[in-house]
């Protein structure tokens, strides 16, 4: 039995069952990494305080907004044209060693920026002091991912899970040592650097034999090819930061440091969540990567697939957040920050969306339709800017929820038509099931958080009766993701 879980586990042998097998070691990276970092967050909000934490907030998300030329989208076309080259190892060398050089140049400009351009755009007293630090994390951040976009084109995402855990528990371990000797943001985004460091060695470690070819194999030729692949990324990088980070830095334009603590501390709790479409998708990219080449017919039934998953589990958490808010907020954060809950409620709601649009503009991207993305990156950056300018100021950290919600509708509704046109998948899913079992889900929790029951239990005893709904209804999610195990395990 060992056998079988550790070739399902560390080989890739079928189709299927590479896909699976990425799955989960992307599963345990991204849900046991973010949850691990998500200790530290907690904490560290409830230490620094609602004024405290929105400086830190604030600092990064200036950081993100003035660096976004940093990722360009390297990193997955890194992937993509390393999975296809795996045969070609001289040309696999020269993506990587080329795509290296590349992202090199843009992340000494992006350190350039960070040191003398943010402290321009620093509305709130307190933030220039973290921008150095700030900086260095987005130096050990940027490598660090390089190095994982790598290891995921070889298709080795245990690696890839391992390393990115690592670099979660430094951060984790740094963080409450820094926070206990002195609890302040600066001490905070020190412990941050500290960690990062450490996650970017390791992965420069494993990959230790292909640091030379990412040092010796430039080719000129290559860089056109590259960047006429990445620019479209660099546009819809540029849009979609507009739908993700500008929602801070309005409210710390109109508001107060405090304010975007409140915000923040919803949205990352949200963002935790958002991993699972992510895990979905990385899993996807290199099969369908395959598939493009060869087996194009394949690729409709696992967009299929693909997207009722993704429902069946956006839809029960999206509901289940809404209801049991409050005490989530509470629970996480302390009383201070119940301000929250509405804004987290809302932002909830906008993970069926995300998810969707995330495994969608995966397939588009595997299409080679890079354009298609900057027109929803548009649609959903300018207007989540328009809606939180008309509503922030009004509504405060309720409008900028309800703008990026909207804007993520409309913004969704067009790259759900787009693939539909490319694929031709079938829209209708076949989610009787699914809702019926998620309205179920929903009724019981409410009743139980009526009766007293802790929320953390409720949550449990009302998942173990959604998952119980969907096999006493024949759902064939269950029965899917069984066979899939199965027939890894069994190669």
């Amino acid at each position: 039995m060992w056998r079988n879980i550790r070739n399902f586990l560390f080989k890739n042998i079928t189709n299927r069952q590479t896909f699976a097998k990425n799955a989960v070691w992307l599963s345990i990276s991204n849900i046991g990494g973010r949850f691990i970092r998500a200790g530290i967050i907690v904490y560290a909000a409830r230490i620094l305080g609602a004024e405290g934490w929105g400086l830190f907030s604030y600092g990064i998300t200036l950081v993100a907004f003035l660096t976004i030329f940093v990722d360009i989208g390297i990193d997955p076309i890194l992937i993509r044209e390393a999975a296809k080259e795996k045969q070609d190892q001289e040309r696999r060398n020269k993506i990587l060693s080329t795509s290296f050089f590349i992202k090199a140049s843009l992340l000494a400009a992006g350190v350039l920026v960070v040191v003398v351009v943010a402290p321009f755009f620093s509305f709130l007293p307190g933030v220039k002091p973290l921008l150095p630090l700030m900086a260095l994390i987005l130096v050990f951040d940027t490598l660090r991912n390089f190095g994982s976009a790598i290891i995921q084109s070889r298709e080795k995402m245990e690696l890839q899970a391992g390393l990115y855990i690592f670099t979660n528990i430094a951060i984790v371990a740094f963080g409450f040592l820094f926070l206990y000797l002195r609890p302040t943001p600066i001490s905070f985004t020190l412990s941050y650097a500290a960690g990062t460091a450490l996650g970017m060695l390791a992965t420069l470690y494993v990959l230790r034999e292909e640091i030379p070819r990412a040092l010796f194999h430039f080719s000129k030729s290559l860089v056109k090819e590259i960047l006429t692949s990445a620019w479209p990324f660099a546009v819809s990088g540029v849009l979609g930061v507009l739908m993700v980070n500008t929602d801070v830095l309005i409210i710390g334009f109109f508001g107060s440091a405090e304010q975007v603590g409140f915000y923040s501390a919803a949205v990352r709790i949200v963002q935790i969540l958002y991993i699972f479409s992510a895990v979905a998708a990385q899993s996807s990219l290199p099969i369908f990567s395959r598939f493009i080449k060869n087996e194009k017919e394949k690729i409709r039934g696992a967009l299929e697939n693909i997207l009722k998953f993704a429902f069946s589990f956006s839809l029960p958490v999206a509901l289940g957040g809404v209801i049991s808010g409050a005490a989530l907020i509470k629970l996480l954060f302390g009383s201070e920050y119940l301000p929250a809950t509405l804004s987290f409620q809302i932002l909830l709601l906008t993970l069926a969306f995300n998810f969707v649009a995330v495994v969608l503009s995966t397939i588009i991207f595997v299409y080679d339709r890079q354009k298609v993305l900057i027109i929803y990156a548009a649609i959903g950056g300018i207007l989540n800017v328009i809606f939180d300018l008309l509503l922030i100021p009004a509504l405060g950290i309720k409008g900028s929820a309800i703008a990026t919600l909207g804007a993520q509708i409309i913004a969704d509704g067009y790259l759900w038509f787009i693939a539909w046109r490319i694929v031709r998948f079938n829209p209708f899913l076949k989610l009787k099931k699914v809702i019926i079992s998620s309205a179920i889900f929903s009724l019981v929790l409410l009743l139980l958080l009526k009766t007293g029951v802790h929320v953390i239990f409720a949550l449990m005893g009302a998942s173990a009766v959604y998952i119980a709904l969907l096999q006493i209804l024949g759902e064939s999610l269950l029965r899917d993701l069984k066979a899939i195990l199965m027939s890894g395990a069994s190669s």
